[in-house]
């Protein structure tokens, strides 16, 4: 296992973004390596830092990294969908803000054990919470055709969709599909030669898709934007950065709503439905990185990040 080096995508704009509070409660939902989190630490004198990952790699490293914090920081072995109910086993009911960083971490990514690379040959894995869940291998190997070619499609925004989903049925009907660069032969496979050229590698897209499913990274995301804004007190800010156009459409739209005052008919005299916005929105337009950050750090060109304010 090599060691657990993540570059924070947004560093800067994330701690300004969040206005911290020295006295404040913040959660960190996406702790990977502590990059976020040591600069939000730093900035609590009486507050506290609550961070959460469900990749126990993540967890190990963040502990050596925070440990100077003390007591400041609590970290939890979770997902961020349960953020309501690691709070409430902690015993706080409100926080002054809340980070997600919805990207795959680097060393996810580049350790060849986890599955997640189409570069290295490894076991079909893919979990970010390797302590259970199904896993890639159990997606290709036993999900229908119908259920692939939708996933490839809608999670990858892959072209070739259907040729993928068809060309891994047949192989699994020889023998099952064991390791990434033996998924990786069949999708070649069922591609034409013009694309088998392009710059991007072949298999990312469908790569993407299946890491996407098999960690259910989207319905999480609904689940937790759906109790993130609750659980900030007035004046509480929400940060995330989304990576690919899906996440930040449900970002976006659940922002969109929060924000959203009086529902009545536009010939209504008066608001019959006494609905109130929850949040104003900071970002109109999401902040992306700069190029400075790009030279240092490629994988943050498709970072994207959306703030709001509890009202």
């Amino acid at each position: 296992m090599r060691e657990f080096h993540h570059v924070s995508v947004l560093l800067e704009e994330c701690i300004e973004g969040l206005s911290i509070q020295p006295e404040g409660i913040y959660v960190d939902g996406t702790l990977g390596g502590g990059g976020h989190s040591s600069r939000i630490a730093a900035k609590l004198t009486t507050g506290r830092l609550i961070g959460i990952d469900r990749d126990e790699a993540a967890l190990q490293a963040a502990t050596e990294r925070l440990k100077i914090f003390g007591e400041r920081v609590t970290l939890v072995h979770g997902n961020f969908s349960r953020m309501d109910e690691i709070l409430r086993e902690l015993g706080i009911d409100k926080v002054d803000g809340i980070l997600l960083d919805l990207g795959v971490s680097s060393p996810q990514l580049d350790d060849g054990e986890r599955g997640f690379s189409y570069m290295t040959d490894a076991p079909l894995d893919m979990r970010m919470d390797r302590t259970g869940g199904r896993d890639a291998h159990q997606i290709v190997n036993t999900w229908p055709y119908e259920e692939l070619k939708r996933i490839l499609y809608d999670y990858g925004e892959e072209r070739f969709a259907p040729q993928i989903a068809a060309a891994i049925c047949r192989r699994r009907e020889e023998k099952s599909i064991d390791t990434t660069l033996e998924l990786v032969d069949v999708i070649k496979s069922a591609m034409p030669a013009s694309a088998l050229r392009e710059k991007q590698h072949p298999a990312k897209r469908s790569f993407q898709a299946i890491r996407i499913a098999v960690n259910d990274e989207l319905g999480e995301v609904e689940t937790v934007m759906k109790k993130a804004v609750s659980l900030l007190q007035p004046g509480g800010r929400l940060a995330v950065i989304t990576f690919h156009s899906l996440e930040d459409r449900i970002v976006k739209n659940a922002m969109a709503e929060a924000a959203k005052g009086c529902v009545c008919p536009p010939n209504f005299p008066v608001c019959v439905c006494g609905r109130k916005p929850q949040v104003k929105i900071i970002t109109r337009k999401p902040i992306a990185s700069g190029e400075s950050e790009l030279e240092v750090n490629p994988r943050a060109r498709s970072a994207k990040l959306r703030i709001c304010e509890k009202l």
